[in-house]
């Protein structure tokens, strides 16, 4: 089992807790500063924190692809019983983060060719139509945001800082989702951006990074200021095709 006080990133990891609350949701400041949605009025299940744990430890691979986990010893770590932790696993297979294996051993699942290819198409298949809602949704202070969150991830380009780039895009992106206030829709989007952000970390983590890797967005962020549904589709569909691009010399 992996050591979960380890740290993977250059604050990737911080940076995607850091989360744009839906509607309706309250928030609260947390102790290590950052902005989480919280709900008073109903307290969190023990397997709903099993979840979040585990999951963050997925996606910024301090417990990384392939690894075997043991219920007793997360159970242990996390501070909660067994069968919390054995429901979030569960939950977690279920998202297809891990894989149940022969005499019930439980690994998390590694990302192959058919699964990234299988994921680019969904993502063109979601996020082409969401950009395109986007430019007819999208409010002035929506922008004003985007356009802020777009700024940062171009300071993390410039500095090289890749791991930092890939939770600042991410963040653009579950924006950009969230925008259009389509819930089926967001959480569909959401699980597959998630599984997107722990194949480029994995990615990234054995490779240099370059800034011509970090792809802009500002061909999009432009389409949505003239609110202009066609060209935000075809920006993002270019986006995306660029991403492809650097997939085929991913497993070449």
């Amino acid at each position: 089992m992996v050591d979960a006080g380890q740290r993977s990133d250059d604050g990737g990891g911080a940076r995607l807790a850091a989360h744009h609350h839906r509607p309706g949701e309250h928030t609260e400041t947390c102790a290590d500063g950052l902005v989480r949605a919280s709900r008073p009025a109903v307290p969190q299940r023990a397997s709903d924190q099993a979840y979040a744990w585990l999951l963050e430890r997925i996606l910024d691979l301090r417990i990384p692809p392939g690894s075997v986990v043991n219920e007793q010893q997360l159970a242990l770590e996390i501070g909660l019983g067994r069968m919390p932790v054995r429901e979030a696993l569960a939950r977690l297979a279920g998202d297809r983060f891990t894989t149940v294996m022969a005499r019930r051993s439980t690994v998390v699942t590694s990302l192959g060719l058919e699964d990234v290819l299988d994921m680019f198409e969904a993502r063109e298949a979601l996020q082409c139509g969401v950009a395109h809602i986007a430019a007819r949704k999208a409010s002035d202070d929506d922008l004003a945001t985007l356009g802020g969150l777009i700024i940062a991830a171009e300071s993390s380009r410039r500095g090289r800082a890749a791991l930092a780039f890939l939770s600042d895009d991410h963040e653009i992106h579950l924006f950009l989702i969230r925008m259009i206030n389509n819930v089926p829709l967001q959480d569909a989007a959401e699980l597959l951006l998630m599984h997107n952000l722990r194949f480029w970390r994995s990615y990234w983590s054995t490779r240099p990074a370059q800034p011509a890797s970090m792809l802009s967005h500002g061909p999009l962020l432009s389409a949505l200021r003239a609110r202009d549904p066609d060209a935000a589709e075809l920006a993002m569909r270019e986006h995306l095709q660029q991403s492809r691009q650097l997939l085929a010399s991913a497993f070449s």
